[in-house]
């Protein structure tokens, strides 16, 4: 066994391919989520109506099958999608989606993270590239990606309950090529999209120590002609 990872969000496309990455590549991987995945070691269900509720869950499970074992990773790849500007009806219901969708795995991901990983491990959150700037049309979504990039970023800073040396950084992308983007933006330009191969190489690199961005980055990823590059902000 190379380490060990936990992956929030590990029944998600891009969630799938990252425990499918770092099982191929001989880690032990537990799976948070609201479903099992197969390939896992562990799968942990995610359970309780409220923020608190679930991260008291989730902690207590994930120190249990660890059994005084320290992480390696922790990657959050949990979220989803709402659009509708501050005019809509939908405005506050779709927001509070956002946040549960988005802030609530990420903030969880954090505590264990903070708890869990040893010296030198990594903590990756999935942000949004829309999101450093306005975004109108899909206000909460926006507001939830904010706010996890700022939770990255305080995650880096002395103090944030991180062990020494550790990477927390958040991925950025504009568009992931999933089966659901490929479902309804089927007309899109899909060269610009970045692939689910692309993000779970680049992840599995970091987490072994190789050109790791500084912490606290967020790193936009920036395809063209099926080409991705890396943007740090």
């Amino acid at each position: 066994m190379i380490g060990r990872v936990v992956v929030y969000g590990g029944r998600g496309a891009m969630g799938s391919a990252v425990v499918t990455k770092f099982k191929e590549s001989g880690w032990w991987v537990a799976n948070v989520d609201k479903k099992t995945s197969e390939l896992a070691d562990e799968n942990i269900l995610v359970e309780g109506e409220t923020w608190v509720l679930q991260e008291e869950h989730v902690l207590t499970s994930v120190g249990a099958v660890l059994g005084g074992e320290k992480l390696d990773a922790v990657v959050c790849m949990a979220g989803g999608w709402a659009g509708g500007s501050p005019a809509s009806k939908d405005f506050v219901k779709n927001s509070d989606l956002m946040w549960r969708a988005s802030v609530w795995p990420a903030s969880i991901s954090a505590s264990l993270a903070a708890r869990h990983l040893k010296d030198g491990g990594m903590v990756i959150l999935p942000g949004a590239a829309p999101a450093v700037g306005g975004t109108p049309g899909m206000a909460g979504y926006g507001m939830a990606k904010a706010a996890v990039h700022q939770l990255t970023q305080s995650l880096a800073c002395k103090g944030s309950g991180l062990p020494d040396n550790c990477l927390s950084a958040a991925i950025l992308p504009i568009t992931l090529d999933t089966p659901m983007n490929r479902k309804w933006m089927a007309k899109a330009d899909q060269t610009t999209w970045t692939s689910l191969e692309f993000v779970s190489s680049l992840l599995l690199k970091w987490a072994v120590g190789e050109d790791r961005p500084e912490s606290g980055s967020l790193v936009k990823l920036v395809t063209e002609g099926g080409n991705t590059s890396l943007v740090c902000m």
